[in-house]
């Protein structure tokens, strides 16, 4: 199982953080081990002091594949919630002004959670999602508001890698990623069904 996320993919969320808006999907991959289990306790890192939250649509990979076309890919997903990129934004900055690689500040272990999955076929489109802090939304997204569509996606990380049944994608952030703290509870909504909730240990 792999893990595909993509930056950027919300003109607002590149601007808030100073990045250019990109003219393709910036992909990175988290490894299986960042995926937080079930009701497993998320607990804030130990080598960061500003860990962010990125709340992100997430699709589902139910069919193996390879050089997929755009107008073919909505057959490589089936189901679709609501998670969280976990982002040590501090170490980020550090390795993007050394002109490193960002996965000690994305990947680490438990760094990426997922909600409750829904039919992709049942959720109306364009899909609206959330994230409350501590009961107060901090984050709202539209899937009309990517600037690479769910298909583009797909289509665009096939050319690189191998989509497998069981992987996962995180399609982006919308503007508003903020820091949490121990004790902070993280509730998502994919429309206005709740789909997780975790609390920084």
């Amino acid at each position: 199982m792999k893990i595909f996320c993509i930056g950027r993919n919300y003109a607002e969320h590149a601007k808030e953080l100073g990045n250019a808006v990109p003219d393709e999907p910036v992909i990175f991959i988290k490894p299986k081990t960042a995926l937080l289990q079930g009701s497993a306790p998320f607990y804030y890192p130990q080598f960061s002091n500003e860990l962010n939250y990125e709340a992100e649509l997430v699709l589902h990979i139910c069919k193996n594949g390879k050089y997929i076309s755009t107008r073919n890919a909505a057959k490589y997903y089936n189901n679709i919630t609501v998670g969280i990129d976990f982002t040590a934004r501090d170490i980020q900055n550090q390795l993007k002004e050394k002109g490193l690689p960002w996965e000690k500040a994305k990947a680490w272990d438990n760094s990426a959670c997922i909600g409750k999955w829904k039919d992709i076929n049942t959720v109306t489109k364009p899909i609206n999602f959330s994230l409350n802090l501590n009961g107060t939304q901090v984050q709202k997204g539209t899937s009309a508001d990517m600037i690479f569509s769910f298909d583009k996606i797909i289509s665009h990380i096939s050319e690189y890698f191998s989509l497998n049944i069981g992987d996962l994608v995180f399609t982006g952030t919308p503007a508003g990623v903020g820091e949490c703290v121990v004790a902070d509870l993280l509730t998502g909504f994919l429309e206005d069904e709740k789909v997780f909730e975790i609390e920084v240990k």
